[in-house]
């Protein structure tokens, strides 16, 4: 059913006067008016209804004001109930009308945002790229684009779903767009190498963010990883005591330059280098030797896990550094639950100082 003789009559009405006001009516009145009988009758409207009110919205919409324009797209933006093809009209106007529907309105069909990627504006793209939930068909297409604005706003949205090959043309993109760098690998989803990948290009500082807070360290931080590298190539594992003069050179250079961090204790654990380990937690720690290793493995979990948050390892590494270290001293392991609670409440009570404080405390001087 189309609307009813009455309702015809009066969108007759509204058609003539969008094209010549009379009696005083305006313009942004006749646009408010047709609006709102779209959104009430859009339900039971036919096409040719359909095609002749968004043709009269269309010839009014350059001539009524912008905040009216907007006014009206921030009403309807959460409104799941309003016919789809307006909300179409309305995101096709300029972006301050388009961004509270883009942005809002359930709406917007995952079909409509690629039509948008591919035809309308940059601005409207950088919206689009900030929508919460956004898929990977969507974050694919504007991957694609070249603009680093719409890119920086798609890499600032934690809500979108990137794929392994969008994270791979954002970190070649990275190279040339030096604002997407620390967004991106500051990403929670972020894979962890290619955040690796990217220290061959990033400056100093978040070179040593990554070396932080991912688990695999890059392969060419600096000087002194390289060095690092020599060593783990000429040092075999197994206990020395005291280390070879390399080894300690090596920390001290690293600790001197500001490099002595968790992201190497996690490397050189992987690799099996085990007293490279020590003596670098040792020295990051301030403590002799003989006494870390004393603690760290002869005592409870509690002690392990201090040293572990006074150093700056995050707790969902904890296990691995538990495990890796007590099977590379042919120790068993034992982190039953009781010993993760533990773990637990160490992390959440205490901060990297006061947590070195307490292990201090707790340890023969």
């Amino acid at each position: 059913m189309g609307l009813t003789a009455y309702d015809m009559s009066d969108m007759g009405r509204l058609a003539q006067l969008a094209i010549n006001p009379q009696n005083g009516a305006s313009r942004e009145e006749i646009y408010l008016a047709v609006a709102s009988l779209y959104r009430i009758q859009g339900a039971g409207l036919n096409q040719r209804e359909r095609d002749l009110m968004r043709e009269i919205l269309r010839r009014l919409t350059r001539d009524v004001e912008m905040a009216i324009r907007i006014a009206l797209a921030q009403r309807l933006a959460e409104d799941a109930s309003v016919p789809h093809d307006l909300i179409l009209l309305l995101v096709d106007d300029s972006i301050e009308v388009a961004r509270p529907l883009i942005m809002h309105s359930p709406l917007l069909t995952e079909s409509d945002a690629l039509r948008m990627i591919a035809d309308a504006s940059v601005a409207h793209r950088e919206a689009i790229a900030g929508r919460p939930g956004i898929g990977i068909p969507v974050t694919d297409a504007l991957v694609a684009c070249d603009h680093e604005s719409v890119l920086l706003a798609l890499v600032r949205n934690a809500t979108a779903k990137i794929s392994d090959n969008g994270y791979k043309a954002l970190v070649d993109k990275s190279r040339a767009f030096q604002g997407l760098q620390e967004p991106l690998i500051k990403r929670p989803d972020m894979p962890i190498a290619m955040a690796n990948n990217m220290c061959e290009w990033v400056s100093d500082a978040l070179k040593v963010y990554i070396q932080n807070n991912y688990q695999m360290a890059p392969k060419r931080v600096d000087v002194a990883l390289s060095e690092a590298a020599t060593v783990l190539k000429s040092e075999p594992a197994g206990p020395k005591d005291p280390p070879a003069d390399s080894a300690q050179k090596l920390i001290e250079k690293l600790a001197a330059s500001g490099q002595l961090k968790a992201g190497f204790l996690m490397r050189v654990l992987s690799q099996g280098q085990i007293d490279l380990f020590d003596l670098a937690f040792a020295r990051l720690l301030e403590v002799d030797l003989p006494n870390f290793r004393n603690f760290f493995y002869e005592e409870g979990v509690r002690l392990v896990a201090l040293a572990c948050r006074a150093a700056g390892i995050d707790k969902s590494v904890f296990a691995t550094v538990f495990n890796l270290s007590r099977q590379a001293r042919n120790k068993a392991p034992a982190l039953g639950a009781k010993e993760m609670a533990e773990v637990d409440s160490i992390f959440a009570g205490y901060t990297k100082p006061a947590a070195l404080e307490a292990l201090k405390a707790a340890i023969p001087a």
